[in-house]
């Protein structure tokens, strides 16, 4: 492993990590004001002008506005004081769905890459279309380009952002008060968010009966990663220091969001985990593309993917580990790796495939 602690040093490999290769979009349309049940103040109306990345609004996580874009797809933004700003969370709605429905709905959580948004999945892939059937709501929040799902170090003072708290606190929270969202939940990510789906079922033993990764690192403290990451933060221009202190000086914090340290945690959760192992095209890279520096996020997948297997055989928890060989960071392997766990997801969420 001394090549991939040489290679951490270098600059072509900072995103790598992170870097899920998407294309820009547009910026967000208008928002409208939140129901009035879940306006700041019952009974007045909500302020103009809301959008993602404002200031919090003092007190509680609360929505403050809805979008609607199409039958499925509901827009929620969310006055969160552990983001301290006003934060997006994307839901598919199944069939049926009504806020004042008499039952609840299980949940699938899908966490985006870094250098991206809670817009990918429904940007980037099928998603809506695949789970047209899917007896449960889809939840797609923001977590920041560089956000990690984690709660920041910050020196110690800790604070903003919390993106973990936000989701699995606040987000989740929120959408069994007043969305009708079950308690029955599975969690899947790409990259970075591979990362976070791993890491929120082991951290939080029981609030997730599946967690999928592809393509993430899942093992932070082996030779080498330590840097990377860092790399990474540094290349979103931030304090690399400010996600969990500094690797040796603050040992336990990046052993309480290691996955590996993690692992105990994961016994009796239904797992996928999954990567290329080289950075080279594959089957489903299209003829002539370009190659980039994101795709040696593979092997390094596999190599943090490959450790925290271990340990988990190590412990007896069963698991599923499917690495491919050839494949790139990008979309049309994640996507393949998504449909591949997606009968595991719906088998955890204890429904029948549609």
């Amino acid at each position: 492993m001394r090549a991939l602690a040489a290679v951490a040093t270098q600059g072509a490999l900072a995103t790598l990590l992170l870097v899920s290769a998407s294309p820009a979009h547009a910026a967000d349309p208008g928002w409208s004001f939140a129901p009035e049940d879940e306006r700041p103040s019952t009974g007045q109306k909500a302020p103009p002008g809301y959008a993602p990345g404002q200031p919090a609004l003092p007190g509680p996580a609360r929505v403050v506005s809805e979008r609607r874009l199409d039958a499925r797809t509901l827009d929620l933004l969310i006055s969160s004081p552990s983001v301290g700003r006003m934060t997006p969370v994307r839901l598919l709605l199944p069939k049926g769905w009504s806020r004042g429905a008499k039952r609840t709905w299980p949940v699938l959580y899908l966490l985006h890459g870094g250098a991206d948004d809670y817009t990918s999945w429904t940007r980037m892939t099928d998603v809506k279309t695949f789970t047209a059937n899917l007896d449960a709501i889809v939840v797609m929040p923001e977590a920041g380009r560089a956000g990690n799902y984690s709660d920041w170090h910050n020196g110690g003072k800790g604070g903003s952002p919390a993106w973990a708290t936000f989701h699995t606190y606040e987000t989740r929270r929120l959408l069994e008060i007043g969305y009708r969202a079950g308690t029955r939940r599975a969690v899947a990510g790409l990259s970075m968010g591979a990362y976070g789906a791993i890491k929120y079922a082991a951290r939080y033993p029981g609030m997730f009966r599946f967690a999928g990764a592809y393509s993430g690192v899942l093992a932070t403290r082996l030779p080498g990663v330590p840097a990377l990451i860092m790399n990474a933060q540094s290349s979103e221009k931030q304090d690399p220091l400010a996600l969990w202190g500094h690797p040796k000086r603050d040992k336990q914090v990046w052993a309480a969001n290691d996955p590996v340290a993690l692992a105990p945690n994961l016994r009796g959760v239904s797992i996928y985990l999954s990567s290329g192992t080289t950075s080279f095209q594959g089957p489903l890279d299209p003829p002539g593309s370009p190659w980039h520096p994101a795709h040696l996020g593979e092997p390094v997948s596999a190599y943090t993917g490959k450790a925290l297997s271990a340990r988990l055989k190590q412990l007896g928890i069963e698991h599923t580990i499917h690495l491919y060989g050839n494949g790139t960071h990008t979309w049309p392997y994640w996507i393949r790796e998504f449909k591949r766990s997606y009968p595991m997801i719906v088998a955890a969420l204890g429904l029948r495939a549609g």
